[in-house]
């Protein structure tokens, strides 16, 4: 029998206090720094519950699998509801962040997760053997690491649900200790760092999906590789600072879809698959949005034959063709002005190579995903000139595009009930179950 204890929760949500109780694994899965890997089991919630397992049986499996347990007995509360929990989720993530949560002071900050009843996590799905030819860093790093991704969903469920996947705006990397001469996993599966993601930026938006009837992914960023290094092969030093590159990153991207689909086949979702993009997430989820086939970029990586559609995008801030960064100067793009040119020659004599790095050149026709942007005026001013030009890319085609604009400040998510609100029914619209 798992040991516990317990105690009560401050619910921003109901506004009250609530009681949890933590059950320990016997074989407790530990992260890199020695941190257990927690899920945080929210309960008897105001919300239709889709995985028809007895909670009992779901905390059991989780516990079994080497997850301590947190559980949260919201006790069928009125404002335990779909948006308003979403506050719960933000406040949990900041207290995992920070170290101190629930009297626990060892949970890991990049593998603990928010699940909602009736919902199991498949953690660290391959999805794609990373080439370290590409960012060519650390030099040692000659074996390719795998790409991972996480999916949360509905065990036994009542009815198929379809889920959004999201590209980590963290990244994973090769790590390499100099001292000791070897490769250490450091650095590994850090696409839910909560000190730079979903805490960060008060993001709740996925582990809310499921009070909306959705399973939901995140894989790690295309990138494999620190966001402020990588060369090419004999390339100058940091020539990749703060971008990615294709074909490397479309391939990831669609074989991410790929392995999702197939997954999700034999974990009983829909097979309909949704993108929610922020900052260099979105950047490489773009890639999915697109109708155009490119030989280049197609029959790589994992489940070949297997769908890489997806039926709608939620795309924030990003970058989604890089032959507009010139377009005006001194509107934050410095690192892509310089160094782009070290890795694909000058603009004006490799244009359509150029091309090829964005999503905006992938969408060709009406069959391009349906899109809705979201960002602020008060971000940096090259994500809004993006967020245009893609958006006018699609239009012209007849692709359906809608838009959420300064819904907060600066360079953040949509947070309030309203907006949640916004982007929950996108993507009802468009994903069937």
């Amino acid at each position: 029998m798992a040991s516990a204890s317990a105690g009560k929760w401050s619910s921003k949500a109901t506004e009250g206090h609530i009681n949890y109780t933590v059950r320990e694994p016997k074989s407790p899965i530990l992260d890199f720094s020695g941190n257990v890997a927690t899920v945080v089991y929210l309960e008897n919630l105001n919300v239709k519950k889709i995985g028809r397992n007895k909670n009992a049986v779901d905390v059991a499996w989780l516990l079994a699998e080497g997850y301590r347990v947190v559980e949260f007995d919201y006790r069928h509360h009125a404002k335990a509801s779909a948006l308003l929990i979403n506050a719960d989720i933000v406040a949990i993530n900041h207290a995992l962040a920070e170290g101190s949560f629930c009297g626990q002071t060892n949970s890991s900050r990049y593998q603990s997760y928010v699940l909602f009843e009736g919902y199991r996590i498949l953690r660290n799905v391959p999805y794609f053997e990373d080439d370290p030819t590409v960012y060519n860093t650390p030099a040692e790093y000659k074996e390719g690491d795998m790409l991972h991704m996480d999916i949360i969903y509905p065990a036994n469920p009542a009815v198929k649900v379809p889920v959004i996947l999201s590209f980590s705006y963290s990244n994973s990397y090769a790590t390499y200790d100099a001292e000791n001469k070897v490769f250490t996993d450091a650095n590994k599966d850090q696409r839910l760092r909560l000190d730079y993601t979903l805490a960060a930026f008060d993001d709740s938006f996925l582990e809310g999906a499921p009070a909306k009837g959705f399973a939901w992914a995140i894989a790690d960023h295309p990138k494999y590789c620190p966001w402020g290094k990588g060369k090419p092969a004999k390339g100058r030093n940091d020539t990749y600072k703060s971008y990615q590159t294709n074909p490397d990153a479309a391939r990831k991207v669609k074989s991410a879809v790929r392995t999702l689909r197939a997954k999700g086949a034999d974990l009983g979702l829909s097979g309909s698959v949704g993108i929610y993009g922020f900052s260099r997430g979105s950047t490489a989820g773009s890639l999915a949005v697109g109708d155009r086939r490119v030989a280049d970029f197609e029959h790589a990586g994992f489940h070949i034959g297997v769908d890489d559609d997806v039926q709608a995008a939620a795309l924030g801030p990003g970058v989604f063709d890089y032959t507009q960064i010139y377009k005006t100067r001194g509107d934050g793009y410095a690192n892509l002005e310089l160094r782009c040119p070290w890795a694909w020659g000058p603009l004006q004599d490799n244009y359509s190579l150029w091309e090829t790095m964005g999503a905006a050149y992938l969408a060709e026709s009406p069959a391009t995903s349906p899109v809705l942007f979201f960002y602020n005026t008060t971000d940096e001013a090259y994500y809004q000139e993006q967020i245009l030009h893609f958006k006018a890319r699609l239009d012209s085609l007849g692709v359906q595009t809608s838009m959420l604009v300064d819904y907060s400040q600066g360079h953040s998510v949509p947070k309030t009930k309203a907006d949640l609100s916004k982007l929950y029914d996108f993507f009802r619209q468009h994903l069937n179950p």
